[in-house]
């Protein structure tokens, strides 16, 4: 496209909004013409993201402008339709939201539009082509990228998962569980096999194989650390460990963020990067699929300026060339 893309900024206040900031800032094909938040309006950016002072002078602004290509919705969950039903956005202006309002497909539509779910390694060539994008969620994510090569040859049938996430996952509003002193030096259990990303993760999974019978048993836990998603994911596999690899590497053969590791894996290897790093292990007959994000990233704003990016047909890569917090 002739210039860079315009972009507007829904929710800029929170954690997504502020790292969708911090990557649209530095994006060479992209420009921010707006950061909207109620809350915040005339109050410059680096006095709530106070990393970004010296980056930019921009406020936060309480009105929508239409003179954009593309509007990001970094809103909760339930408040993305509520904020269409009540707001007129041309048609012209596509959208990309992180919450989970448009991601099932009994969901995905609002009036005239329709919302492609947002995950590049499963529907890149969809993307490219869709107005409206439903940005996947972040437990969502790091399961699926662990799990669709075994879905696409037809080898899931009962799934047993676990996965740990950092705080940011909740969000920036408080609750008695995100507090500091209740965090740290501790764990906790949630929503035990019935995470809301359940059935999102399925509606993924027999896209690859239709009519096939796949039970996911997900255990998430909340971790004593900011950043990152660390999901192990166990199945019964009788395939050779050279096979498994060889599977894995050409299902994402092409994706430039989707990376298989040797070694084992730990959150630094991805932390403040669009990466996920998967890795197998196998004991007997039993395979185990670790994979690795960032929860902000990846798993929400990187991912979402990835969709643009292909949305746009601009390098996919652009504006996510970023370093890993490896120490």
């Amino acid at each position: 496209m002739a210039g860079k893309i315009k972009t507007g900024i829904v929710g800029g206040a929170g954690y997504t909004g502020g790292e969708l900031i911090r990557i649209l800032l530095q994006h060479p094909e992209a420009e921010i013409i707006f950061v909207h938040s109620k809350s915040n309006e005339g109050n410059y950016l680096h006095k709530v993201h106070q990393d970004l002072l010296g980056d930019t002078q921009m406020k936060f602004t309480g009105t929508l402008n239409n003179d954009i290509d593309v509007l990001f919705l970094c809103v909760g969950h339930g408040e993305a339709r509520k904020f269409l039903e009540e707001n007129e956005i041309d048609p012209s202006v596509r959208i990309i939201d992180l919450s989970q309002d448009f991601r099932l497909e009994d969901s995905s539509y609002i009036g005239d539009r329709h919302f492609v779910y947002g995950l590049p390694e499963l529907n890149r060539e969809n993307i490219r082509k869709a107005r409206n994008i439903a940005n996947p969620g972040c437990f969502a994510t790091a399961i699926q990228l662990g799990l669709l090569p075994l879905a696409a040859e037809g080898l899931l049938d009962e799934i047993h998962t676990t996965g740990i996430t950092g705080s940011t996952a909740a969000g920036q509003g408080l609750s008695a569980s995100s507090h500091f002193s209740w965090r740290a030096n501790n764990i906790q259990a949630y929503k035990t096999l019935s995470h809301q990303h359940l059935r999102e993760i399925g509606e993924s999974l027999r896209q690859l194989r239709p009519g096939h019978n796949m039970i996911l048993n997900f255990i998430p836990w909340r971790g004593d650390f900011t950043r990152g998603i660390f999901i192990s994911s166990q199945i019964h596999c009788e395939q050779k460990d050279t096979e498994m690899i060889e599977l894995f590497e050409k299902f994402y053969e092409g994706h430039p963020f989707t990376l298989m590791g040797e070694e084992p894996i730990y959150l630094k290897q991805v932390v403040n990067t669009n990466k996920c790093v998967i890795q197998l292990e196998r004991v007997g007959t039993k395979l185990v699929i670790h994979s690795i994000i960032d929860n902000l990233l990846k798993g929400a704003s990187g991912q979402a300026v990835q969709n643009m990016n292909l949305m746009f047909g601009v390098d996919e890569c652009a504006g996510l060339r970023l370093k890993s917090a490896a120490f």
